[in-house]
């Protein structure tokens, strides 16, 4: 397996960084010239870890490396603490993440690898956190993906979110939120920002900008289900959009999970298996 891990110091967050990259695998067919030499751009998939995690979860946790080398897609995988993959200038010196994948790792990974830049060569996909950030990238950059693939995440209705209760819609991670709200500088300017990714959708909606959605759960979520079934219902019946599902039952907010809805992620993209594969 080609896999790639890296650490350089970024500008945008302020000192040294994790990168984790899945190249494509030399086929046994072919001469090793012939291969590296082929000046050949992969499609890439840009592959966020969730809250406690680093850039080495997919790898340990599921097997992101087989089915990538048997794709022929390049894989990113970065480090991002508990960011939310947000910007946070109050931090420290900052940790400006939000801007680090599109101002630092997205040109890095261009101009060190053999990855395209077509926005329908380029996937952006993760979980819990990493899944939410998926849909903050992908609905705010929609010009950067061709599609997406958010797994344990969907946008969330935030229209009754008032100052007294800032989780009223959303009974978890309510800490989290609280900081986020801060970060952003109150509750109107967080509403107004690239956060509010339920407000986004509807505001492109209609334009054809968005690139493809898919939205995985396990039907054991619990109250992430019913976000995501809620958003499910807006998004067909007030927005007309045509979003892939991905749901199944009997898994819960697990690796187990993850792994299958990956795959089902890489299907969605239309990255099909090469028959290259040199297992």
């Amino acid at each position: 397996m080609a896999l790639m891990q890296f650490f350089f110091e970024s500008r945008y967050l302020q000192g040294n960084t994790l990168v984790d990259v899945i190249l494509p695998d030399l086929p046994r067919r072919l001469e090793p010239k012939e291969f590296y030499r082929n000046n050949v751009k992969y499609p890439v998939l840009w592959l966020l870890h969730g809250s406690y995690g680093d850039a080495t979860d997919w790898q340990r946790r599921t097997n992101i490396e087989l089915y990538a080398t048997d794709r022929n897609v390049i894989v990113v995988m970065p480090s991002a603490l508990n960011s939310n993959y947000s910007n946070w200038t109050n931090y420290m010196n900052g940790y400006h993440c939000y801007d680090y994948i599109t101002e630092e790792l997205m040109p890095l990974i261009y101009g060190w690898f053999p990855a395209s830049e077509k926005r329908e060569d380029n996937f952006i996909a993760g979980l819990s956190m990493g899944g939410r950030a998926t849909i903050k990238f992908a609905v705010n950059y929609p010009e950067k993906f061709g599609a997406m693939a958010a797994l344990s995440a969907t946008p969330t209705d935030w229209s009754e979110m008032g100052p007294d209760n800032p989780n009223r819609t959303l009974n978890t991670n309510a800490f989290r939120l609280k900081n986020s709200i801060t970060n952003a500088g109150g509750l109107e300017n967080y509403l107004n920002s690239e956060e509010n990714t339920w407000r986004i959708i509807n505001e492109k909606a209609s334009t054809g900008e968005l690139p493809r959605l898919m939205f995985a759960c396990g039907l054991d979520e619990g109250a992430l289900l019913e976000n995501m079934l809620k958003f499910k219902k807006h998004a067909e019946e007030d927005l007309g959009l045509d979003i892939h599902y991905f749901f199944l039952p009997g898994y819960h907010h697990e690796w187990r999970f993850w792994d299958k809805a990956i795959q089902e992620a890489l299907d969605f993209f239309g990255l099909k298996p090469t028959g290259d594969s040199v297992f």
